[in-house]
């Protein structure tokens, strides 16, 4: 998944699981809900955990990605493919490796969300702008890598 990818997923799950709190908390108590739950989403994504994921959007997201040539994305089901995918491919990994779980760390792939600026657009919407730090371990090398 690509980063302006996941500010439009995270911009549509925060809202949606935050724009009940907007009434009852102050604002900065809301943009830290939002930031916690994009962290959250991007955890789900990178330990292939579909059941967050689905959890965190909404069942009508809409986006636009790389993968989708140019198309207009709505619903999970594209992204359902990508958890299957994947998700089969690290339980494969993980299984060689004697480990049973493909959290983030296990799976040695690291999420950070950094610099984030929430921007709240009333008491039910907000949009949310980040940089995705990935950490890994490069294939060839076996050394860590940042991108």
């Amino acid at each position: 998944m690509t980063s302006s990818t996941d500010a439009t997923q995270q911009s549509s799950s925060a809202v949606s699981a935050a724009s009940q709190y907007c009434n009852d908390r102050d604002e900065s108590e809301v943009r830290e809900q939002i930031i916690d739950i994009t962290q959250n989403l991007l955890d789900a994504i990178v330990s292939c955990d579909w059941d967050k994921y689905s959890e965190l959007c909404h069942s009508s997201l809409t986006c636009f990605e790389p993968e989708a040539r140019g198309h207009l994305v709505q619903g999970l089901s594209f992204h359902k493919y990508y958890f299957d995918f994947f998700g089969s491919s690290s339980a494969a990994v993980a299984a060689s490796a004697g480990t049973t779980t493909t959290s983030p760390s296990a799976a040695g792939t690291n999420v950070t969300l950094s610099s984030p600026h929430v921007r709240l657009l009333g008491n039910k919407a907000a949009v949310i702008c980040y940089v995705r730090l990935n950490q890994s371990v490069d294939g060839t090398t076996q050394m860590p890598v940042t991108s």
